[in-house]
């Protein structure tokens, strides 16, 4: 398994969307740490998206993932990135 860094840039104007959808954001997102595949995740400072640390076998497993993501779902996230994070000091485990 690799370690990858996903962020997310939220869709403009997506703000009272994303109070709606929350709820379900975050419950899908508290499966995935369950199953042992989320790492870490949080909102990044200003509001505007967030940075979510995941295991998987490939970039598009973890991206097949993140598409069930009701925020995705509900295009509420503008941008997505997906790169492999190679963790040299510290660790996750």
């Amino acid at each position: 398994m690799a370690t990858f860094a996903v962020t997310y840039t939220y869709a403009e104007g997506s703000d009272a969307a994303r109070d709606t959808h929350r709820p379900a954001h975050k419950d899908f997102l508290a499966t995935l740490h369950e199953k042992g595949l989320l790492r870490v995740s949080g909102p990044l400072d200003g509001g505007t998206g967030a940075l979510l640390v995941f295991e998987g076998g490939s970039a598009g497993e973890v991206g097949a993932l993140l598409d069930g993501d009701p925020f995705a779902v509900e295009g509420l996230i503008g941008e997505r990135t997906i790169r492999e994070w190679s963790i040299f000091f510290g660790g996750l485990r």
